[in-house]
């Protein structure tokens, strides 16, 4: 295969990579909220009158420090894929333009290659 095609299959494998992490990027951002809703739940549920935290309240602070934990991890994890989105984009537009310039030259080469034909019959014509 020509540099042009390797370079195209490129740019596909970079932009799905790219995908990839946006789409990690977005379920950790879910997952740190689905995390925050539920702390705030619990404690929520055990500054409550009538609540039943009053008789398990080790529990409750168990699970609050743990929702709270989990938001933390995933607020990293989120962090880190941003990171690799640059990353990705980076080198997706390095590979785009790397592409681009190719198909330039194999067109500007073609176009000259038209040119020395006709140029050839004209003078064959002659």
């Amino acid at each position: 295969s020509t540099r042009r095609d390797r370079l195209k299959k490129l740019v596909k494998v970079q932009e799905q990579l790219k995908a990839l992490h946006e789409t990690r990027h977005a379920t950790f951002l879910a997952t740190a909220g689905a995390a925050e809703m539920e702390a705030r739940e619990l404690s929520e549920r055990f500054d409550a009158d009538h609540s039943l935290a009053g008789l398990f309240p080790e529990l409750y602070h168990r699970r609050i420090a743990s929702a709270l934990v989990r938001q933390e991890a995933s607020l990293e994890n989120a962090k880190q894929e941003a990171g690799l989105i640059a990353t990705a984009t980076a080198r997706t537009n390095m590979v785009e333009r790397a592409y681009k310039d190719v198909r330039r030259r194999d067109e500007r080469e073609r176009t000259d290659r038209e040119r020395l034909d006709l140029i050839a019959q004209k003078r064959g014509q002659e």
